[in-house]
């Protein structure tokens, strides 16, 4: 079990030690390779890259590269995708094979592997997944953290904030408070019918009864919805810190996730997240 004061100290580090995934001009001399290991991707073996990755790196004796796993970067009709940071080269459609071509010219040589890049509409070779033109005017938000961290370590989550919403709410605000919260950003359900998010916390904590239950509906019935699955595939803590903070807000003490066993690798992160968090004194066992 973690002390809060744990969990601060976490979360400062180990931000420091993350900064390469989100700034360009990180003063470091380590490299991270990103490997896409969301279902699309890892359906084209981005797995067996990862793998060939590590071993290169350990027969070569290089020093200061990590190869990680991430959730989905969202393209995945060029997958599988590896991402090289801080300079946020992006290589696309990558084989086994390429992996010690990225390692010899871009990691030793310092030079770009241009056939791997992604051209864009125009034909123009791209860089950075970010200045494609379908991604330049797009922010992530619920998306933001799948393919910056690995999904199944909780440092890296509470790195980039996590659970700090939830040690905001805990420590700092009532029930209601939260609810209003909710309530004043404007926030709804994303199911067809739009029904304010505020108003069914509210529902719920006027609701008699003793026990009550948080449901997580990660089922996605409509054909080629795929946003449950990436955020729990990339970002499973992001769904348990929302489940406990609506859990908080409207008095349950136990929840459900309802997920399709068709989502093996959602399955599999959701188990650790769990597992993880409980070990922290997050959740309780």
């Amino acid at each position: 079990m973690k002390s809060l004061e744990e969990i601060k100290k976490i979360r400062e580090e180990k931000r420091k030690e993350l900064d390469l995934r989100v700034n360009l001009k990180a003063n470091t001399h380590e490299k991270h390779i990103l490997v896409c290991h969301g279902t699309g991707c890892t359906s084209s073996k981005s797995e067996d890259i990862t793998s060939e990755f590590r071993k290169l790196i350990k027969e070569k004796n290089i020093e200061n590269v990590k190869v990680i796993q991430t959730g989905c970067f969202g393209l995945c009709a060029k997958g599988p995708i590896v991402i090289i940071r801080p300079e946020d080269t992006f290589y696309a459609m990558v084989k086994v094979e390429d992996c010690e071509e990225i390692i010899n010219t871009h990691l030793k040589e310092g030079k770009i592997v241009d056939r791997l890049l992604c051209k864009d509409v125009d034909g123009t070779l791209v860089k950075r997944l970010d200045d494609l033109s379908f991604y330049k005017k797009q922010e992530r938000i619920a998306l933001k953290n799948c393919g910056k961290i690995d999904p199944e370590n909780i440092d890296e989550y509470i790195a980039f904030d996590g659970y700090k919403a939830l040690e905001k709410v805990l420590f700092t605000m009532s029930q209601d408070d939260v609810i209003e919260e909710i309530t004043n950003s404007g926030l709804r359900g994303r199911g067809g019918a739009g029904f304010p998010t505020g108003k069914k916390w509210a529902f719920t904590k006027m609701a008699e009864g003793t026990q009550k239950y948080v449901v997580c509906n990660a089922d996605e019935g409509d054909p080629g919805a795929f946003m449950d699955r990436s955020i729990l595939e990339g970002d499973p803590h992001a769904v348990l810190e929302a489940m406990m903070i609506a859990g908080y807000a409207v008095g349950a003490n136990k929840g459900y996730i309802y997920v399709r066993a068709e989502y093996p690798i959602a399955v599999k992160r959701l188990k650790v997240a769990i597992n993880q968090a409980k070990e922290y004194g997050i959740l309780r066992k």
